[in-house]
Protein backbone atom coordinates (compact mmCIF):
# COMPACT_ATOMS: atom_id res chain seq x y z
CA UNK A 1 0.00 0.00 0.00
CA UNK A 2 1.60 3.27 -0.82
CA UNK A 3 2.26 5.71 1.85
CA UNK A 4 -0.19 8.55 2.00
CA UNK A 5 0.37 11.11 -0.54
CA UNK A 6 1.06 15.06 1.90
CA UNK A 7 -1.27 17.06 -0.11
CA UNK A 8 -1.17 21.20 0.19
CA UNK A 9 -4.33 23.53 -0.72
CA UNK A 10 -3.92 25.09 -3.98
CA UNK A 11 -3.47 28.52 -3.93
CA UNK A 12 -3.85 30.91 -6.15
CA UNK A 13 -1.64 33.22 -8.39
CA UNK A 14 -3.48 36.15 -9.64
CA UNK A 15 -0.82 37.55 -11.60
CA UNK A 16 -0.84 34.43 -13.95
CA UNK A 17 -4.37 34.32 -13.86
CA UNK A 18 -5.02 37.80 -15.02
CA UNK A 19 -1.63 37.06 -17.79
CA UNK A 20 -4.01 33.88 -19.19
CA UNK A 21 -7.23 36.02 -19.10
CA UNK A 22 -5.57 38.76 -21.30
CA UNK A 23 -4.50 35.66 -23.86
CA UNK A 24 -8.05 34.89 -23.63
CA UNK A 25 -9.15 38.35 -24.56
CA UNK A 26 -6.39 39.00 -27.11
CA UNK A 27 -8.09 35.58 -28.70
CA UNK A 28 -11.70 36.87 -28.17
CA UNK A 29 -11.10 40.47 -29.54
CA UNK A 30 -9.29 39.38 -32.92
CA UNK A 31 -11.86 36.65 -33.56
CA UNK A 32 -14.64 39.24 -33.16
CA UNK A 33 -12.87 41.90 -35.15
CA UNK A 34 -11.93 39.51 -38.20
CA UNK A 35 -14.24 36.47 -37.98
CA UNK A 36 -18.01 37.00 -36.01
CA UNK A 37 -20.21 35.55 -36.76
CA UNK A 38 -18.36 32.92 -38.38
CA UNK A 39 -16.80 29.60 -36.88
CA UNK A 40 -13.40 30.19 -36.76
CA UNK A 41 -10.49 32.80 -36.70
CA UNK A 42 -7.43 33.03 -39.65
CA UNK A 43 -5.14 34.41 -37.78
CA UNK A 44 -2.27 34.63 -40.27
CA UNK A 45 -4.29 36.31 -42.94
CA UNK A 46 -7.32 37.93 -40.36
CA UNK A 47 -10.11 35.83 -42.17
CA UNK A 48 -12.32 33.09 -40.94
CA UNK A 49 -13.57 29.70 -42.07
CA UNK A 50 -17.11 27.90 -41.24
CA UNK A 51 -15.88 24.97 -40.66
CA UNK A 52 -18.52 23.99 -38.03
CA UNK A 53 -21.97 24.20 -39.91
CA UNK A 54 -21.15 28.10 -39.80
CA UNK A 55 -22.64 28.48 -36.26
CA UNK A 56 -20.40 30.44 -34.69
CA UNK A 57 -18.42 27.54 -33.12
CA UNK A 58 -16.01 29.82 -31.39
CA UNK A 59 -18.75 31.79 -29.57
CA UNK A 60 -20.68 28.57 -28.06
CA UNK A 61 -17.38 26.49 -27.24
CA UNK A 62 -15.59 29.93 -25.53
CA UNK A 63 -18.83 30.90 -23.43
CA UNK A 64 -18.55 29.15 -20.21
CA UNK A 65 -14.46 30.38 -19.70
CA UNK A 66 -15.62 34.23 -20.87
CA UNK A 67 -18.06 33.24 -17.55
CA UNK A 68 -15.33 31.46 -15.70
CA UNK A 69 -13.24 34.86 -16.03
CA UNK A 70 -16.47 36.72 -14.89
CA UNK A 71 -16.08 38.83 -18.64
CA UNK A 72 -19.41 39.68 -18.98
CA UNK A 73 -19.00 42.72 -21.67
CA UNK A 74 -17.58 39.12 -23.50
CA UNK A 75 -20.19 36.91 -22.26
CA UNK A 76 -23.18 39.62 -23.49
CA UNK A 77 -22.42 39.72 -26.90
CA UNK A 78 -22.04 35.65 -27.13
CA UNK A 79 -25.42 35.50 -25.58
CA UNK A 80 -26.90 37.63 -28.43
CA UNK A 81 -25.73 35.54 -30.84
CA UNK A 82 -26.50 32.61 -29.30
CA UNK A 83 -30.24 33.23 -29.44
CA UNK A 84 -30.08 34.24 -32.99
CA UNK A 85 -28.90 30.86 -34.32
CA UNK A 86 -30.97 28.15 -36.40
CA UNK A 87 -30.07 25.12 -35.30
CA UNK A 88 -32.49 23.38 -37.85
CA UNK A 89 -30.41 23.96 -40.89
CA UNK A 90 -26.86 25.32 -42.72
CA UNK A 91 -26.87 28.36 -44.65
CA UNK A 92 -24.72 25.82 -47.21
CA UNK A 93 -26.50 23.21 -48.46
CA UNK A 94 -25.45 19.47 -48.25
CA UNK A 95 -23.05 20.58 -45.48
CA UNK A 96 -21.67 17.32 -43.41
CA UNK A 97 -22.26 17.68 -39.80
CA UNK A 98 -19.96 15.59 -37.45
CA UNK A 99 -22.06 14.97 -34.59
CA UNK A 100 -19.10 14.46 -32.03
CA UNK A 101 -17.56 17.95 -32.85
CA UNK A 102 -20.91 19.75 -32.64
CA UNK A 103 -21.60 17.69 -29.66
CA UNK A 104 -18.95 18.30 -27.44
CA UNK A 105 -18.32 21.97 -29.10
CA UNK A 106 -21.67 22.96 -29.24
CA UNK A 107 -24.19 21.59 -27.06
CA UNK A 108 -21.96 21.28 -24.42
CA UNK A 109 -21.03 24.89 -24.70
CA UNK A 110 -24.72 25.63 -24.08
CA UNK A 111 -25.26 23.35 -21.13
CA UNK A 112 -22.37 24.84 -19.37
CA UNK A 113 -23.19 28.29 -20.19
CA UNK A 114 -26.62 27.70 -18.75
CA UNK A 115 -25.65 25.54 -15.56
CA UNK A 116 -22.94 28.21 -14.88
CA UNK A 117 -25.47 31.26 -15.54
CA UNK A 118 -28.25 29.50 -13.43
CA UNK A 119 -25.56 28.46 -10.42
CA UNK A 120 -22.66 29.87 -9.15
CA UNK A 121 -22.12 32.50 -11.60
CA UNK A 122 -25.69 33.64 -11.73
CA UNK A 123 -24.03 36.85 -9.90
CA UNK A 124 -22.35 37.98 -12.97
CA UNK A 125 -26.52 39.58 -13.62
CA UNK A 126 -26.65 38.00 -17.33
CA UNK A 127 -29.96 38.56 -19.03
CA UNK A 128 -32.34 36.12 -17.76
CA UNK A 129 -34.33 35.81 -21.29
CA UNK A 130 -30.81 35.31 -22.93
CA UNK A 131 -29.72 32.56 -20.24
CA UNK A 132 -32.52 30.60 -20.21
CA UNK A 133 -32.18 30.50 -24.24
CA UNK A 134 -29.59 28.67 -23.78
CA UNK A 135 -31.23 25.43 -22.88
CA UNK A 136 -33.79 26.26 -25.46
CA UNK A 137 -31.29 26.28 -28.44
CA UNK A 138 -29.58 23.46 -26.78
CA UNK A 139 -33.20 21.51 -27.17
CA UNK A 140 -33.11 22.55 -30.71
CA UNK A 141 -29.83 21.38 -31.83
CA UNK A 142 -30.92 18.02 -30.04
CA UNK A 143 -33.93 17.56 -31.89
CA UNK A 144 -31.54 18.22 -35.08
CA UNK A 145 -29.00 16.03 -34.21
CA UNK A 146 -31.20 13.40 -32.85
CA UNK A 147 -32.08 12.25 -36.50
CA UNK A 148 -27.99 10.57 -36.14
CA UNK A 149 -29.55 7.67 -33.98
CA UNK A 150 -32.54 6.60 -36.88
CA UNK A 151 -30.29 3.73 -38.11
CA UNK A 152 -31.00 -0.07 -37.55
CA UNK A 153 -29.27 -0.32 -34.13
CA UNK A 154 -29.61 3.12 -32.59
CA UNK A 155 -25.95 3.72 -33.00
CA UNK A 156 -25.69 6.99 -34.24
CA UNK A 157 -24.35 7.56 -37.73
CA UNK A 158 -21.43 10.18 -37.20
CA UNK A 159 -22.42 12.68 -39.79
CA UNK A 160 -26.08 14.41 -40.82
CA UNK A 161 -26.68 16.97 -42.87
CA UNK A 162 -29.98 19.50 -42.58
CA UNK A 163 -30.11 21.18 -45.82
CA UNK A 164 -32.08 20.98 -47.84
CA UNK A 165 -33.40 17.68 -46.15
CA UNK A 166 -32.99 16.66 -42.79
CA UNK A 167 -30.56 13.30 -42.87
CA UNK A 168 -27.64 11.16 -41.68
CA UNK A 169 -24.51 9.70 -44.18
CA UNK A 170 -25.81 6.13 -44.36
CA UNK A 171 -22.51 5.23 -43.28
CA UNK A 172 -22.06 1.23 -41.83
CA UNK A 173 -19.25 1.84 -39.09
CA UNK A 174 -18.51 4.66 -36.53
CA UNK A 175 -15.84 4.57 -33.75
CA UNK A 176 -16.39 3.91 -29.96
CA UNK A 177 -15.18 7.85 -29.42
CA UNK A 178 -18.16 9.18 -31.30
CA UNK A 179 -20.55 6.78 -29.91
CA UNK A 180 -19.12 6.92 -26.65
CA UNK A 181 -18.90 10.76 -26.06
CA UNK A 182 -22.36 11.62 -26.34
CA UNK A 183 -23.66 10.35 -23.13
CA UNK A 184 -22.83 12.81 -21.23
CA UNK A 185 -24.00 15.58 -22.79
CA UNK A 186 -27.09 14.03 -24.16
CA UNK A 187 -27.95 12.51 -20.28
CA UNK A 188 -27.71 16.25 -18.71
CA UNK A 189 -29.96 17.79 -21.64
CA UNK A 190 -32.52 15.20 -20.28
CA UNK A 191 -31.90 15.85 -16.93
CA UNK A 192 -32.53 19.76 -17.83
CA UNK A 193 -35.28 19.56 -20.13
CA UNK A 194 -37.34 16.77 -18.78
CA UNK A 195 -37.46 15.28 -22.05
CA UNK A 196 -35.95 11.57 -21.26
CA UNK A 197 -35.35 10.53 -25.12
CA UNK A 198 -32.12 12.48 -25.19
CA UNK A 199 -30.72 10.10 -22.71
CA UNK A 200 -32.69 7.40 -23.57
CA UNK A 201 -30.59 7.79 -27.32
CA UNK A 202 -27.43 7.93 -25.87
CA UNK A 203 -27.25 5.57 -23.53
CA UNK A 204 -28.80 2.98 -25.92
CA UNK A 205 -25.88 3.49 -28.20
CA UNK A 206 -23.55 3.15 -25.22
CA UNK A 207 -24.68 -0.07 -24.52
CA UNK A 208 -22.95 -1.91 -27.45
CA UNK A 209 -19.78 -0.39 -26.16
CA UNK A 210 -20.38 -1.54 -22.33
CA UNK A 211 -21.15 -4.99 -23.33
CA UNK A 212 -19.51 -5.19 -26.46
CA UNK A 213 -20.22 -8.00 -28.93
CA UNK A 214 -18.66 -9.31 -32.43
CA UNK A 215 -14.63 -9.03 -32.65
CA UNK A 216 -12.77 -9.81 -28.88
CA UNK A 217 -11.99 -6.90 -26.51
CA UNK A 218 -7.85 -6.91 -26.93
CA UNK A 219 -8.13 -7.42 -22.62
CA UNK A 220 -10.74 -7.07 -20.33
CA UNK A 221 -12.07 -3.73 -20.55
CA UNK A 222 -9.92 -2.46 -23.56
CA UNK A 223 -12.24 -2.83 -26.31
CA UNK A 224 -11.79 -2.52 -30.71
CA UNK A 225 -12.11 0.92 -32.20
CA UNK A 226 -15.01 0.32 -35.22
CA UNK A 227 -19.04 -0.86 -34.45
CA UNK A 228 -21.21 -1.95 -37.15
CA UNK A 229 -24.07 0.52 -37.48
CA UNK A 230 -26.31 -2.45 -38.91
CA UNK A 231 -25.84 -4.49 -35.73
CA UNK A 232 -23.62 -2.87 -32.88
CA UNK A 233 -21.15 -5.90 -32.97
CA UNK A 234 -17.35 -4.90 -33.16
CA UNK A 235 -15.67 -5.14 -36.54
CA UNK A 236 -11.69 -4.76 -34.74
CA UNK A 237 -9.65 -5.70 -31.63
CA UNK A 238 -7.46 -2.18 -31.96
CA UNK A 239 -7.11 0.60 -29.93
CA UNK A 240 -5.74 3.02 -27.46
CA UNK A 241 -6.16 6.14 -25.44
CA UNK A 242 -5.48 8.01 -28.34
CA UNK A 243 -8.14 9.77 -31.18
CA UNK A 244 -11.15 7.44 -32.49
CA UNK A 245 -10.76 5.55 -28.94
CA UNK A 246 -10.10 8.33 -26.42
CA UNK A 247 -13.11 9.84 -24.81
CA UNK A 248 -15.53 6.58 -24.75
CA UNK A 249 -13.18 6.08 -21.77
CA UNK A 250 -12.85 9.09 -20.39
CA UNK A 251 -17.05 9.30 -19.98
CA UNK A 252 -16.95 6.09 -18.41
CA UNK A 253 -15.98 7.47 -15.13
CA UNK A 254 -17.17 11.25 -15.86
CA UNK A 255 -20.68 9.20 -15.31
CA UNK A 256 -20.04 7.82 -12.59
CA UNK A 257 -18.92 11.55 -11.08
CA UNK A 258 -22.05 12.65 -12.99
CA UNK A 259 -24.22 9.82 -10.76
CA UNK A 260 -22.57 7.28 -8.94
CA UNK A 261 -25.29 5.27 -8.38
CA UNK A 262 -27.20 4.96 -11.93
CA UNK A 263 -23.62 4.52 -13.30
CA UNK A 264 -21.69 2.40 -11.08
CA UNK A 265 -21.54 0.20 -14.38
CA UNK A 266 -19.64 2.37 -16.09
CA UNK A 267 -17.19 2.73 -13.78
CA UNK A 268 -16.63 -0.95 -13.47
CA UNK A 269 -15.86 -0.57 -17.02
CA UNK A 270 -13.34 1.98 -16.24
CA UNK A 271 -11.89 0.17 -13.68
CA UNK A 272 -10.93 -2.78 -16.01
CA UNK A 273 -9.93 -0.62 -18.84
CA UNK A 274 -7.74 1.17 -16.49
CA UNK A 275 -6.45 -1.91 -14.94
CA UNK A 276 -5.57 -4.06 -18.47
CA UNK A 277 -3.82 -0.68 -19.43
CA UNK A 278 -1.28 -0.64 -16.58
CA UNK A 279 -0.81 -4.62 -17.45
CA UNK A 280 -0.17 -3.95 -20.87
CA UNK A 281 -0.35 -0.34 -22.52
CA UNK A 282 2.11 1.73 -19.99
CA UNK A 283 5.49 1.31 -21.86
CA UNK A 284 8.76 2.76 -20.90
CA UNK A 285 11.05 3.81 -23.51
CA UNK A 286 14.59 1.80 -23.95
CA UNK A 287 16.60 4.90 -23.67
CA UNK A 288 14.69 6.58 -21.23
CA UNK A 289 13.20 3.98 -18.43
CA UNK A 290 12.22 6.51 -16.08
CA UNK A 291 8.84 7.91 -18.67
CA UNK A 292 5.61 6.00 -19.05
CA UNK A 293 3.91 6.48 -22.42
CA UNK A 294 0.61 4.78 -23.42
CA UNK A 295 1.10 2.76 -26.31
CA UNK A 296 -1.70 1.63 -28.97
CA UNK A 297 -2.55 -1.95 -29.71
CA UNK A 298 -3.78 -4.08 -32.05
CA UNK A 299 -5.22 -7.35 -30.74
CA UNK A 300 -2.67 -8.48 -28.10
CA UNK A 301 -0.13 -6.67 -30.01
CA UNK A 302 1.14 -3.13 -28.99
CA UNK A 303 2.56 -0.37 -30.79
CA UNK A 304 4.34 2.00 -28.92
CA UNK A 305 2.95 5.41 -30.34
CA UNK A 306 0.99 7.94 -28.92
CA UNK A 307 0.63 11.46 -28.87
CA UNK A 308 -0.43 14.72 -27.66
CA UNK A 309 -4.02 13.95 -27.80
CA UNK A 310 -3.20 10.92 -25.47
CA UNK A 311 -2.10 13.00 -22.62
CA UNK A 312 -5.52 13.58 -20.94
CA UNK A 313 -5.03 10.31 -19.75
CA UNK A 314 -3.32 11.20 -16.94
CA UNK A 315 -6.21 13.73 -15.36
CA UNK A 316 -8.83 10.61 -16.12
CA UNK A 317 -6.13 8.41 -14.05
CA UNK A 318 -6.58 11.11 -11.30
CA UNK A 319 -10.01 11.78 -11.32
CA UNK A 320 -11.15 8.03 -11.18
CA UNK A 321 -8.14 8.28 -7.87
CA UNK A 322 -9.99 10.85 -6.40
CA UNK A 323 -13.62 9.44 -6.94
CA UNK A 324 -13.18 5.61 -6.31
CA UNK A 325 -9.87 6.60 -3.35
CA UNK A 326 -7.54 4.98 -4.80
CA UNK A 327 -4.13 5.94 -4.74
CA UNK A 328 -2.82 3.01 -7.85
CA UNK A 329 -4.81 5.57 -10.21
CA UNK A 330 -3.65 8.42 -8.50
CA UNK A 331 -0.05 7.93 -8.56
CA UNK A 332 -0.60 6.51 -12.26
CA UNK A 333 -1.97 9.79 -13.37
CA UNK A 334 0.82 11.74 -11.95
CA UNK A 335 3.53 9.38 -13.69
CA UNK A 336 1.32 9.84 -17.11
CA UNK A 337 0.96 13.59 -16.63
CA UNK A 338 4.52 14.27 -16.00
CA UNK A 339 5.90 11.78 -18.31
CA UNK A 340 4.05 13.40 -21.80
CA UNK A 341 4.94 17.02 -19.83
CA UNK A 342 8.69 16.02 -20.75
CA UNK A 343 7.74 16.22 -24.09
CA UNK A 344 7.41 19.32 -23.67
CA UNK A 345 10.23 20.16 -22.14
CA UNK A 346 12.53 18.31 -24.43
CA UNK A 347 11.12 19.79 -27.81
CA UNK A 348 13.56 22.78 -29.04
CA UNK A 349 10.26 25.30 -28.68
CA UNK A 350 9.15 24.03 -25.51
CA UNK A 351 5.81 22.93 -26.68
CA UNK A 352 5.04 19.51 -27.26
CA UNK A 353 4.46 17.50 -30.71
CA UNK A 354 1.21 16.27 -32.18
CA UNK A 355 2.48 12.29 -32.43
CA UNK A 356 5.36 10.43 -31.32
CA UNK A 357 7.16 7.15 -31.45
CA UNK A 358 9.72 5.34 -29.37
CA UNK A 359 11.37 2.19 -28.37
CA UNK A 360 9.65 0.22 -26.10
CA UNK A 361 11.95 -1.90 -23.71
CA UNK A 362 9.97 -4.28 -23.11
CA UNK A 363 9.31 -5.57 -26.52
CA UNK A 364 11.34 -7.40 -28.77
CA UNK A 365 14.10 -5.26 -30.99
CA UNK A 366 12.91 -7.11 -34.09
CA UNK A 367 9.01 -7.12 -33.66
CA UNK A 368 7.93 -4.46 -36.32
CA UNK A 369 6.00 -2.37 -34.09
CA UNK A 370 8.90 -1.56 -32.35
CA UNK A 371 10.54 0.46 -35.17
CA UNK A 372 13.85 2.66 -34.21
CA UNK A 373 13.69 6.55 -34.42
CA UNK A 374 15.03 7.61 -38.11
CA UNK A 375 18.96 8.32 -38.40
CA UNK A 376 18.33 12.20 -38.33
CA UNK A 377 16.34 11.98 -34.94
CA UNK A 378 19.09 8.95 -33.03
CA UNK A 379 20.17 11.50 -30.98
CA UNK A 380 17.31 13.06 -29.87
CA UNK A 381 15.85 10.21 -28.75
CA UNK A 382 19.09 9.04 -26.97
CA UNK A 383 18.42 12.00 -25.04
CA UNK A 384 14.63 12.24 -24.82
CA UNK A 385 13.38 8.70 -25.33
CA UNK A 386 10.79 9.67 -28.16
CA UNK A 387 10.97 10.62 -31.69
CA UNK A 388 8.62 13.10 -33.43
CA UNK A 389 6.31 11.86 -36.12
CA UNK A 390 4.20 14.88 -36.63
CA UNK A 391 6.17 17.67 -34.84
CA UNK A 392 3.24 20.37 -35.53
CA UNK A 393 1.05 21.98 -32.57
CA UNK A 394 -2.63 22.43 -32.88
CA UNK A 395 -2.95 24.90 -29.36
CA UNK A 396 -4.02 21.40 -27.83
CA UNK A 397 -5.05 21.37 -24.29
CA UNK A 398 -4.54 17.84 -23.19
CA UNK A 399 -1.28 17.97 -21.64
CA UNK A 400 -2.32 21.51 -19.55
CA UNK A 401 -5.70 19.26 -18.70
CA UNK A 402 -3.44 16.48 -16.69
CA UNK A 403 -1.64 19.37 -14.99
CA UNK A 404 -4.34 20.97 -13.83
CA UNK A 405 -5.85 17.69 -12.41
CA UNK A 406 -2.43 17.42 -10.83
CA UNK A 407 -2.70 20.48 -9.32
CA UNK A 408 -6.02 20.02 -7.99
CA UNK A 409 -5.20 16.54 -6.33
CA UNK A 410 -1.77 17.75 -4.68
CA UNK A 411 -0.91 21.49 -4.53
CA UNK A 412 1.89 21.05 -5.70
CA UNK A 413 3.38 24.54 -6.99
CA UNK A 414 5.40 22.60 -9.28
CA UNK A 415 2.15 21.86 -11.46
CA UNK A 416 1.88 25.50 -11.75
CA UNK A 417 5.18 26.22 -12.97
CA UNK A 418 4.83 23.59 -15.63
CA UNK A 419 2.05 24.94 -16.98
CA UNK A 420 2.91 28.70 -16.96
CA UNK A 421 6.23 27.07 -18.90
CA UNK A 422 4.29 25.73 -21.43
CA UNK A 423 2.04 28.68 -21.29
CA UNK A 424 4.61 31.17 -21.67
CA UNK A 425 6.17 29.69 -24.46
CA UNK A 426 2.96 29.09 -26.29
CA UNK A 427 2.27 33.28 -25.78
CA UNK A 428 5.20 33.83 -27.46
CA UNK A 429 5.45 31.57 -30.23
CA UNK A 430 1.84 31.03 -31.59
CA UNK A 431 0.75 34.84 -30.99
CA UNK A 432 -0.06 36.61 -34.49
CA UNK A 433 -1.71 39.59 -35.34
CA UNK A 434 -4.91 39.89 -33.38
CA UNK A 435 -5.12 36.26 -32.57
CA UNK A 436 -2.57 32.68 -31.84
CA UNK A 437 -1.85 30.20 -34.69
CA UNK A 438 -0.77 26.50 -34.90
CA UNK A 439 2.73 25.99 -35.59
CA UNK A 440 4.39 23.66 -37.97
CA UNK A 441 7.20 22.49 -36.33
CA UNK A 442 7.67 22.74 -32.86
CA UNK A 443 11.60 20.61 -32.87
CA UNK A 444 12.41 24.06 -34.45
CA UNK A 445 13.39 26.72 -32.04
CA UNK A 446 10.87 28.64 -33.44
CA UNK A 447 7.82 26.45 -34.39
CA UNK A 448 8.86 26.69 -37.47
CA UNK A 449 5.71 28.55 -39.41
CA UNK A 450 2.42 29.89 -39.00
CA UNK A 451 -0.39 27.39 -39.62
CA UNK A 452 -3.19 29.94 -40.24
CA UNK A 453 -6.01 28.42 -37.97
CA UNK A 454 -7.01 29.44 -34.51
CA UNK A 455 -9.73 26.27 -33.40
CA UNK A 456 -12.47 27.19 -30.96
CA UNK A 457 -11.21 24.55 -28.49
CA UNK A 458 -7.83 27.12 -28.14
CA UNK A 459 -10.34 29.46 -25.92
CA UNK A 460 -12.93 26.62 -24.55
CA UNK A 461 -10.14 24.05 -23.06
CA UNK A 462 -6.25 25.38 -23.66
CA UNK A 463 -7.01 28.59 -21.68
CA UNK A 464 -9.81 27.53 -19.14
CA UNK A 465 -7.39 24.76 -18.08
CA UNK A 466 -4.53 27.40 -17.50
CA UNK A 467 -6.99 29.82 -15.75
CA UNK A 468 -8.09 27.49 -13.45
CA UNK A 469 -4.59 26.42 -12.60
CA UNK A 470 -4.17 29.69 -11.25
CA UNK A 471 -7.53 31.13 -10.21
CA UNK A 472 -9.08 31.34 -7.02
CA UNK A 473 -11.02 28.07 -5.43
CA UNK A 474 -14.52 27.73 -6.40
CA UNK A 475 -17.51 25.30 -6.93
CA UNK A 476 -16.36 24.87 -10.26
CA UNK A 477 -13.20 23.60 -9.68
CA UNK A 478 -12.08 19.82 -9.61
CA UNK A 479 -12.30 18.85 -6.03
CA UNK A 480 -8.94 16.92 -5.35
CA UNK A 481 -8.97 16.16 -2.20
CA UNK A 482 -11.76 15.83 -0.40
CA UNK A 483 -15.35 17.91 -0.94
CA UNK A 484 -17.71 16.50 -3.42
CA UNK A 485 -17.19 17.54 -7.04
CA UNK A 486 -20.38 19.67 -8.01
CA UNK A 487 -19.09 19.91 -11.79
CA UNK A 488 -17.73 17.38 -14.31
CA UNK A 489 -16.40 18.81 -17.57
CA UNK A 490 -17.05 17.23 -20.72
CA UNK A 491 -14.25 16.68 -22.87
CA UNK A 492 -13.96 19.75 -24.34
CA UNK A 493 -13.69 21.52 -20.98
CA UNK A 494 -17.53 22.57 -20.65
CA UNK A 495 -18.37 22.07 -16.84
CA UNK A 496 -21.99 20.48 -16.54
CA UNK A 497 -23.38 20.53 -13.00
CA UNK A 498 -23.85 17.23 -11.50
CA UNK A 499 -26.95 15.13 -10.41
CA UNK A 500 -27.78 15.55 -6.92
Amino acid sequence: MPAKRATKSPVADHDKAHDVKEAFEISWNGYYKHAFPHDTLRPVTNGYADDRAGWGVTVVDALDTAIIMNSLEIVQPMLDHIAKIDFTTTAKANEAISLFETNIRYLAGLLSGYDLLKGPYKHLGADPKKVDALLQQAQSLGDSLSVAFDTPSGIPDPTIFLNPAKKHSGTNKNNVAEIGTLVLEWTRLSDLSGNKTYAELAQKAQDYLLHPKGASEAWPGLIGTWVNIGDGNFLDSSGGWSAYDDSFYEYLIKMYVYDPKAFSGYKDRWVAAVDSTVKHLVSHPTTRKDLSFLSAYNGQRTIPSSGHLASFAGGNFILGGIVLGEEKYKELGIKITESYYETYIQEAAGIGPEGFNWVDAALASNDPNNRAPPANQADFYKKTGFYNTSPYYILRPETVESIYYSYRLTGDKKFQDMAWTAFQQIRRLCRVNDGYAELSDISKKNGGSFVDEMQSFWMAETLKYLYLIFAADGPVHVQGQGAKNQFVYNTEAHPMAVRG
